[in-house]
């Protein structure tokens, strides 16, 4: 086949894939379509960027901003669920994502909390970017790490962003610029927010 028919054949799917998009919208309120140009130019779309080269490229019909209040109403709820200090996770919530429930880093974290793959399966959650599902899997992480390091929130944290392992290793916060800011900066927002900053 040649390439003006080659091009074609991939604008004739992409406009099947919008029509039935558009078609089916109703069923799919809440998606968010996620874009990537691999090396030949060709355009994926995915609801699932299981590549960090996938970035967000539009919200579908019917999708409404997640209200600040809902997602720290989920905050309150899933900190209470497993026994964390809500201004913690707030304050994880900021350092990881900003509150962007669409984040996806460039190591393929995901969500408001940025999970990793690997513990996106571990947890068994389907959809790391609704904030209901990322907000549960990671109090769930976080409170594993605070078990593993015996309560020590320094290293938990450190756990959190470099994986515990590399905390084990070190036996104590590694040595990476990235981790060491991290955890001085979750436990600034979580003192802000104690003292009642937003």
């Amino acid at each position: 086949m040649n390439k003006k028919g080659a091009l074609l054949t991939n604008l004739n799917r992409v406009l099947l894939l919008f029509f039935i998009l558009f078609i089916f919208s109703g069923e799919i309120l809440s998606a968010a379509v996620y874009k990537y140009v691999d090396h030949n130019g060709a355009v994926h779309y995915s609801n699932v960027p299981v590549l960090s080269n996938y970035r967000y490229y539009q919200a579908e019909t019917g999708d409404k901003p997640h209200r600040s209040i809902s997602v720290m109403q989920l905050i309150k709820h899933y900190a209470q669920k497993n026994d964390l200090d809500e201004n913690l996770v707030r304050a994880v919530v900021k350092a990881e994502s900003n509150f962007n429930s669409h984040a996806v880093s460039a190591k393929g974290a995901i969500g408001l909390m940025q999970l990793h793959p690997g513990t996106i399966k571990d947890l068994k959650i389907n959809d790391p970017f609704d904030p209901s599902s990322n907000i549960a899997g990671g109090t769930k992480y976080l409170r594993w790490m605070l078990s593993r390091f015996n309560g020590n929130l320094e290293f938990a944290l450190a756990a959190y962003n470099a994986g515990p392992s590399t905390v084990e290793r070190y036996n104590g916060i590694p040595p990476y610029p990235e981790t060491q800011l991290y955890v001085k900066k979750v436990k600034l927002y979580q003192q802000q927010y104690r003292q009642g900053g937003s």
